[in-house]
């Protein structure tokens, strides 16, 4: 399968509902501006935009970060410049304006104005700027000087074992990096507090007064503001130590650290910072895309009798059928491939070098007779027969084919799956499909009644020519057909 088409069935089943984000970039490092979905489109940008959903940009860099951002988490993806990348791009596009048009319905029917999405906006705001503040403020740069390098390898390196390089001098650089960080990280509590009078009753934390202590119990004071044990017994319960005394003074100094590094964050103006909300914007798009995901779902469960009638009615789109990894030689006729297969099964010879030497097949000299994985009634129907009798290991043959007389030898048994809709994963499967296939039709729904989608096919193909150096009178790819609202 081409590396486009495993990217695209992947993204297609895992990130639907994440599309509009760059998987990683974005979520690591708020600082660096990367593009995202819900970033307003300057004018340097406006002649990137290739779609509309309603008042929703697409651009083609947004895709590009998006598709780059797949060989992070290991799947391969076309290179620059080929038809294969374009309809990679394509698929994503197609994927985007879905996102898009379930970010709008969620807008029109409420869904942010939910407690859950609005307590989940709260919570990712708070945990981002705490990072930001720990990563930015008390961590900070840590500038290694060449001066430094060259220090710590004239005084810690045997200079005739390990001559100076940039991989050596890079790696000091990082060791050096690190032993500040580790440093900083020791004395970050300490420089944290500096100013502030924090308290700790540990008597109001001792386990075997639980049952005796009122919720309004002060368990600790920071700066004369008090925290009670009903504020600080949801932060206790996550730890794994909570039932020890030591355990609950180090999970509230923790949600201590945590309460001081976000007033000092918002004091700081991180609030205010452009890549922080850059990134609070794609999580609240994204995360509110993803809720409406569940509750549509949710709406569109089939039930129990529907997922049977429906693996009975897309049984072969479901059902992975058994597969074998094969050895194969091909002789011109009977006597000869009986002749080799005698040879074989004495030892003479090998199956290896009975096809490297025998072998018609004009790959056999550089395959050494494996034709990897087939799929069961894919073949000629005589090979196809002989190839799912044989045991594994097992030589069978000769059998004739329009390409000649094959001896097969069985490698690998890949058993069939999903064959039987009473089994738990083929159930799961089936009812997943069904949904998936639901979700479809209602965003079409959608895009074709309810907002205005358009594709400038002209700025599409103009991008992708440009980046394939194609001429103009060649277009480079047929994007998606452009929809409005009737």
């Amino acid at each position: 399968m081409p590396g486009f088409l495993r990217v695209s069935i992947t993204l297609a089943c895992a990130l639907f509902g994440m599309l509009l984000v760059v998987a990683g970039a974005a979520q690591e490092s708020a600082e660096t501006g990367a593009q995202g979905s819900t970033r307003p489109i300057t004018h340097e940008q406006s002649s990137d935009i290739i779609a509309r959903v309603g008042d929703q940009p697409i651009t083609l860099t947004q895709i590009d970060i998006m598709l780059n951002s797949t060989a992070m988490i290991g799947m391969s993806i076309p290179p620059p410049g080929t038809p294969e990348r374009n309809r990679f791009r394509l698929t994503l596009l197609d994927k985007i304006i879905s996102a898009n048009l379930l970010y709008l319905d969620a807008l029109d029917k409420g869904v942010d104005r939910t407690p859950v999405y609005q307590y989940d906006v709260e919570q990712h705001t708070e945990s981002t700027l705490v990072k930001m503040y720990r990563k930015k403020i008390l961590i900070g740069d840590i500038p290694i000087s060449d001066e430094e390098i060259m220090d710590y390898y004239d005084k810690h390196v045997d200079k005739e074992k390990t001559p100076f390089t940039k991989d050596v001098g890079m790696a000091i650089e990082a060791s050096l990096r690190n032993k500040e960080y580790q440093a900083r990280l020791a004395s970050l509590r300490d420089r944290l507090r500096e100013g502030s009078q924090v308290v700790i009753d540990e008597g109001q934390l001792d386990p075997a007064q639980d049952g005796n202590r009122d919720d309004a119990a002060v368990v600790a004071r920071v700066d004369q503001v008090a925290i009670t044990w009903g504020e600080a017994r949801p932060v206790l319960a996550t730890s794994k130590e909570t039932g020890t005394l030591e355990g609950r003074v180090a999970a509230l100094n923790d949600d201590i650290d945590r309460r001081l590094m976000l007033q000092k964050a918002r004091a700081a103006g991180l609030e205010n910072d452009p890549g922080f909300q850059e990134r609070l914007n794609e999580f609240r798009k994204v995360h509110l895309i993803n809720m409406h995901r569940a509750r549509l779902a949710g709406e569109l469960e089939p039930t129990d009798d529907e997922i049977r009638a429906y693996f009975k009615e897309h049984r072969d789109r479901i059902v992975i059928p058994e597969a074998r990894k094969i050895q194969m030689v091909v002789m011109p006729a009977k006597e000869d491939a009986e002749k080799v297969k005698q040879q074989i099964e004495s030892g003479e010879i090998t199956i290896y070098e009975a096809a490297r030497d025998n072998s018609i097949d004009p790959n056999a000299k550089k395959t050494l007779g494996e034709m990897g994985w087939v799929e069961q009634g894919t073949g000629f129907p005589e090979l196809d027969a002989l190839t799912f009798s044989l045991s594994l290991n097992e030589l069978g043959g000769p059998v004739e084919s329009p390409a000649g007389w094959h001896l097969v030898k069985i490698l690998e048994i890949r058993k069939a799956a999903f064959t039987d809709i009473s089994q738990a994963d083929t159930w799961r499967k089936t009812r997943r499909m069904m949904i998936k296939e639901r979700m479809d039709e209602y965003t079409a729904d959608l895009r074709k009644n309810r907002y205005k989608v358009e594709v400038y096919n002209d700025v599409l193909n103009r991008l992708l020519e440009e980046e394939a150096g194609q001429a103009p009178e060649q277009p480079a790819a047929a994007p998606p057909k452009e929809q409005g609202a009737s």
